[in-house]
């Protein structure tokens, strides 16, 4: 439950149709079970305790009293689980019958929650037996205890606050305004479906759209339990397809299987979300009964899949298409700023690394909507006491491959008077060493864009924007910055997928872009050695890998350090060890608030993805707010005096 985490469960027990002694055994087993492995709330099919299939056995006092049975047993059997668990069975009152998930926690019946909406098309025909859930405020004796029966309640965990519960039944997901609607408003963050669907072709791939596409629109957790094999009978056949998804993200999932289906749900994460959407709809003032409850505050153990490059999709072809659309977007915004400014030309700044790789690759997508020659790009290279062979060798091959104009300017000489205008020695190599050579770069690109009425393409990503890694006023400026919300593991897959591309239309242009991503990340400012690249960034300030980890949870989800350390270690606990999580994740934090000035006077650029540093639209922050509540909340392995002080760092800030 630490960190907002908690356990959830979808059950599909082995049933015998109309056997509830068999079920309810079978029930409490498969609860036991899931209490073993953690599993705080559970959701289990509807009517699991007689079976869905019953039909007009329904009718049948045996049955029900049999129900009623075989709940009795289960509650004795489960009395000291702490565990919320929603049964299906069938319940009567006042003459009439109910389809109802009995909410049960440690021996007590909650609530009962009877089914909406009642199917009677197809194979369906639930209103010959069943009666639809009506007002509430019903108090009745059920199993030797008093009971509250309506579909307008709602379970709030008093141990963890943001955990509240909802349940609905079967086909109410399937109507046009689901009882979970009601529930999400009220508060509920997680919603139990309880569900006999039998299979069909194709009916798969609908179940799970809709599961996912209701935890999107209710920003919430969703676990729907439906009925397994032991369930067909007839001309029905089941095969227990469970699901568990959050916020439109499919968690867990399972088919043709019985036992459970287990995942963790982020209230914390759904609680945020739904702060920040002021769209979404709160109604704290809606008639609905809430039935509290409490569970023994737990670390929730991790199963849940977590990306460690959470801005590049897993599955290869939702990459591919996010690829195409990412350098399309990025192209579509430049094409506009060019069209409205009337500019001639694109400057580009390339140097033969990633970066800058990008954004002419995403130029000439650019120049290609606008029916332009190619050299309208105009690629300017500037070799300096840290160009090496290589990256001038691969920015020249870059710029021909596209049929960009290409400008060889030298900046050696000027940067050596500027140095003699100011004082600076040639051998201190200081910040100013350094950021002088990126000043004049950026004066170059302007005045060259001056010179052909162009405008400068800017190559900066967002990794780089979130570090502070970028020359005030130097190539932190541009007229148009069309890498501004692409962070550098996405850049790196962007140039990949280019390269793989053109692998077979333009095998010199692959070769070359394979060549540039095999190449360290350096702003190549301090003197080669023997030909070598001598500042490779990573070094200095920290695998981007896991600075892009950090900018996604820390700033589109708002998680606290030591959330984003939890989740950081369970990604990359193969990769890097706790300490090297811990160091560079305070270097984020550290340089993300001593940087926020950079970003506060951002040129234009597109966004493209959830994420944006831009001032003008997703993010405000005072540019001098202090970073020491985030350095001080992450906690080393070993407590030392220097984990509650600000981390000092041996890189610059290239101010």
């Amino acid at each position: 439950m630490r960190d907002g985490f908690i356990k959830v469960a979808a059950g599909t027990p082995q049933i015998r149709v109309a056997d509830c002694r068999y079920n309810a055994e079978q029930i409490f087993t498969l609860m036991r079970e899931a209490d073993k492995q953690g599993v705080r709330v559970l959701a289990l099919p509807e009517l699991c305790l007689t079976g869905y299939t019953c039909g007009d056995l329904f009718l049948q006092d045996t049955l029900l009293r049999g129900a009623e049975e075989g709940l009795a047993t289960i509650l004795e059997a489960t009395k000291h689980l702490d565990l919320l668990a929603a049964v299906g069975l069938p319940v009567r009152h006042q003459n009439k019958l109910y389809n109802c998930a009995a909410v049960l926690h440690r021996g007590e019946i909650l609530a009962l929650v009877p089914k909406t909406y009642l199917p009677n098309y197809g194979e369906f025909y639930e209103k010959r037996w069943f009666e639809p859930a009506g007002p509430g405020d019903r108090l009745f004796s059920f199993c030797g205890q008093e009971v509250y029966l309506g579909s307008d309640v709602i379970f709030p965990c008093e141990s963890m606050p943001g955990l509240t519960v909802g349940v609905e039944i079967c086909e109410d997901l399937w109507a046009s305004t689901p009882p979970s609607v009601a529930l999400a408003e009220a508060g509920a963050t997680v919603i139990l479906n309880l569900s006999a669907s039998d299979e069909l072709v194709g009916k798969a791939e609908y179940r799970r759209r809709l599961v996912c596409g209701q935890s999107a629109r209710l920003v919430c957790g969703y676990v729907y339990a439906n009925a397994g094999e032991g369930e067909s009978t007839t001309d029905l056949v089941f095969n227990g397809h469970n699901i568990v998804a959050e916020n439109g993200a499919l968690l867990a999932e399972r088919r043709f299987a019985t036992g459970l289906t287990v995942s963790e749900v982020d209230v914390e994460r759904l609680d945020y979300e739904r702060r920040r959407l002021t769209t979404f709809r709160s109604n704290a003032d809606s008639r609905v009964i809430t039935v509290p409850f409490a569970l023994e505050p737990c670390t929730t153990t991790l199963t849940r899949h977590v990306n460690p490059l959470p801005f590049v999709p897993e599955d290869g072809a939702e990459c591919s298409e996010h690829c195409d659309e990412i350098i399309l977007l990025a192209a579509l915004g430049l094409k506009k700023r060019m069209e409205h400014s009337g500019a001639q030309a694109a400057v580009v700044g390339l140097s033969g690394g990633l970066d800058s790789t990008l954004a002419i690759l995403i130029t000439s997508v650019a120049m290609r909507l606008m029916d332009r020659p190619a050299s309208d790009m105009i690629a300017v290279t500037m070799p300096c006491f840290g160009t090496t062979e290589r990256t001038r060798d691969n920015a020249v091959e870059l710029a021909e491959r596209l049929g960009a104009t290409l400008r060889r300017i030298d900046i050696g000489a000027a940067v050596r008077q500027h140095f003699k205008d100011i004082g600076q020695s040639m051998d201190d190599h200081d910040v100013t060493f350094e950021n002088s050579q990126a000043r004049e770069r950026t004066q170059v690109l302007m005045d060259v864009a001056n010179q052909c009425g162009g405008l400068v393409v800017g190559t900066g990503d967002l990794s780089e924007l979130a570090l502070g890694w970028a020359t005030y006023n130097g190539d932190h400026m541009s007229m148009y910055s069309v890498n501004a919300s692409i962070p550098k593991t996405l850049v790196r897959r962007l140039v990949s997928y280019v390269a793989g591309d053109k692998a077979e239309e333009d095998e010199a242009l692959s070769h070359v872009l394979s060549d540039i991503l095999d190449t360290p990340v350096s702003p190549e400012l301090l003197p080669a050695i023997e030909g070598q690249i001598a500042q490779k960034t990573e070094d200095l300030v920290g695998p981007y890998e896991l600075h892009d980890f950090f900018l996604y949870y820390a700033i589109r989800w708002a998680f606290p350090p030591r959330k984003v350390l939890r989740l950081a270690e369970h990604a990359f606990g193969r990769t890097y060890p706790r300490a090297v999580v811990l160091q560079w994740l305070r270097t984020f934090y550290r340089r993300f608030f001593a940087q926020q000035f950079k970003r506060s006077c951002l040129p234009d650029g597109p966004k493209v993805g959830s994420v944006s540093l831009s001032p003008r639209g997703d993010w405000r922050m005072p540019s001098d707010a202090s970073a020491a509540a985030w350095l001080r909340t992450p906690r080393c392995a070993t407590r030392t005096s220097s984990c509650a002080s600000v981390c000092t760092c041996a890189s610059p800030c290239r101010p």
